[in-house]
């Protein structure tokens, strides 16, 4: 699966570590990083301007932005087009699998400063953002998609299964999880886990679950899975 991305900040996608890294190497996965301004305007290569009314700050224009797009689509056609902004839906595990199977990928447009010239909102098949608070540019929240949707790429993990039971998976939080010894500091692993009973132990992990969600995430209770 391909990742191209639209930013001022290219340095910011290499290298990759972990997984993703190694899938990168496998060739699973492929991250490209399309510096914003080589199709910058003029000597100066300029890509911001100040806004109209007034305002603080300044704002992308949007000839930069519209060439960038319209150029990495033209060497990659095909390309579902995404658009990271505090406007947009707010990413969720169920958006992440949607854009897994986006084929041949994704191309994400990061901005910066005070955001992007509002004509630049045709350029997106989808707005997204990674939550309720403000960043610098959209390069953190572009790094969070990729992570988010290559793990689910065939291959990228090494035991596919642990997809099957994270938190999100099926709108509950992850249970608690615990590995040896078996006493640490007083504090023990629960008697079901040791019990070698698999039923007791998917019995107590769901309820784990359930509970977890509830005290954390109560929101999360409506999508939960009969």
């Amino acid at each position: 699966m391909e990742f191209h991305v639209i930013t001022l900040f290219p340095e910011m996608f290499r290298p990759f570590a972990g997984p993703l890294g190694r899938a990168v190497e496998q060739g699973l996965v492929r991250v490209e990083a399309h510096p914003l301004r080589q199709w910058g305007l003029g000597r100066y290569r300029q890509v911001d301007d100040a806004p109209y009314g007034g305002g603080r700050g300044m704002v992308l224009r949007p000839e930069p932005l519209f060439a960038a797009v319209e150029s990495v689509l033209e060497q990659h056609p095909g390309l579902w087009r995404v658009l990271l902004t505090p406007q947009g839906e707010r990413l969720t595990q169920r958006l992440v699998r949607g854009l897994a199977e986006r084929r041949p990928g994704l191309l994400l447009i990061a901005g910066r400063y005070e955001g992007f010239d509002e004509r630049a909102r045709a350029l997106a098949d989808q707005e997204l953002s990674i939550g309720d608070y403000v960043l610098a540019g959209g390069e953190l929240p572009a790094l969070v998609v990729i992570e988010a949707v290559a793990r689910l790429v065939p291959g990228v993990l090494g035991n596919p299964g642990s997809l099957d039971e994270e938190s999100f998976g099926d709108s509950l939080l992850e249970y608690p999880q615990y590995t040896r010894p078996a006493e640490f500091r007083g504090l023990r692993v629960p008697a079901p886990l040791l019990s070698g009973n698999h039923a007791a132990v998917r019995a107590w992990r769901r309820e784990q679950a359930l509970k977890r969600t509830a005290a954390r995430r109560p929101d999360l209770l409506a999508r939960t899975k009969a």
